[in-house]
């Protein structure tokens, strides 16, 4: 799937759970917390995902640079507006070199730890004073978001639950064992774009520069450097494709499929209607989010929600054969089961959710 969305920690098991059988939890914990094959990193879209490890050097390189200068440059400027310092950039220098001074040691700790005893984070922003949305923010967060996507520390273990997105920190170096050299932003991407389209092509420019959040230039020129072959799509428009992957593909057998809010699947492209139709909009939230989804050959059917008794309950839009639907049902029950009551809440609520969980 090249990443994995992580921005709810309980999308990594949810969406392995989905393609892996026999999986459990302690097996994505190892390799999230013992081996550290899979890496929780903020990149693309400031969007926090689950990275492959030899993957870490070229996201941090290229979508990470780029999401790193953009985040110093807005936190540097709501630290004078908000009269923190004089000097934004020389204060954020001072924090990110305290901070890491502090992780240097290898051990983990959390936010509020890091706040309470790392003092040059200790301060706050006043975000919108007099509005009813305003209100003072803690800096420290936006610090660690800085030196996050920078690659200088990282999400560690989980404090909470598995379904929960409450992390200690790291220095990164420790957490892996070894420096992440990280690649020159042309090889970046090119490495990205590929590792995307043999997961989602055929795509679009378009799709590219929304998923990687870059610019125009960036994925043409990364499209040209994996040698990219432009194709027709069905609605006329060009799409790209490997060199190796002109052959045509052959059906697949009957699938279903329920997937969490945010899967890459359904985030794979900008543009979705040929796997969406009509149902784009009771899916997602307004932000674009994708809800829950369930999935019949490869096209969107419905939902799904727990009900109160943590009972995956499957919701329908379109008609679904009764083979379908039987299908679905057992799938429903798989995670029921693996879920062992466990409630997952989730803050990205489709239309479509949130009226099955009021039927």
């Amino acid at each position: 799937m090249t990443v994995l969305h992580a921005t709810d920690s309980a999308t990594v098991y949810l969406s392995l759970l989905a393609r892996v059988d026999e999986i459990a939890v302690a097996d994505v914990d190892e390799a999230l917390h013992e081996r550290r094959s899979v890496v929780r990193q903020l990149a693309m879209r400031r969007t926090l995902f689950g990275v492959p490890r030899e993957l870490l050097g070229d996201v941090l390189g290229s979508a990470g640079a780029r999401l790193v200068a953009a985040q110093r440059r807005a936190l540097v400027k709501d630290l004078e507006r908000c009269g923190v310092a004089r000097d934004g950039a020389a204060w954020l220098r001072d924090a990110e070199s305290a901070v890491n001074a502090f992780l240097a040691d290898g051990r983990q700790r959390t936010a509020t730890e890091i706040r309470e005893q790392v003092p040059e984070v200790a301060g706050v922003l006043q975000m919108a004073p007099g509005k009813p949305y305003g209100g003072d923010v803690p800096v420290a967060p936006r610090v660690l978001t800085v030196l996050s996507a920078a690659g200088d520390v990282v999400r560690a273990r989980q404090t909470h639950h598995w379904r929960l997105n409450k992390p200690t920190w790291a220095s990164m170096k420790a957490w892996l064992g070894e420096d992440v050299v990280q690649s020159e932003p042309a090889a970046g991407y090119a490495a990205l774009v590929e590792r995307w389209l043999r997961t989602f092509a055929p795509g679009t420019e378009a799709d590219l520069v929304w998923w990687l959040g870059a610019t125009k230039a960036s994925v043409r020129r990364a499209l040209a450097d994996v040698e990219a072959v432009p194709v027709t799509l069905d609605d006329g428009s060009i799409g790209w494709v490997l060199p190796d992957d002109l052959a045509e593909t052959p059906e697949g057998g009957s699938w279903v499929a329920l997937l969490p809010p945010l899967d890459p699947t359904v985030m794979g492209w900008k543009q979705r209607d040929f796997l969406l139709g009509d149902l784009g909009k009771p899916l997602f939230d307004t932000n674009g989010n994708a809800g829950a989804t369930a999935w019949v050959d490869g096209r969107a059917v419905g939902c799904w929600v727990q009900d109160s008794a943590g009972r995956v309950v499957v919701s329908y839009l379109v008609d679904v054969p009764a083979r379908a639907r039987r299908a679905l049902e057992r799938e429903a029950e798989r995670i029921t089961a693996w879920c062992d009551g466990v409630r997952v809440n989730s803050i990205w609520v489709s239309e479509a959710m949130r009226a099955a969980l009021q039927r």
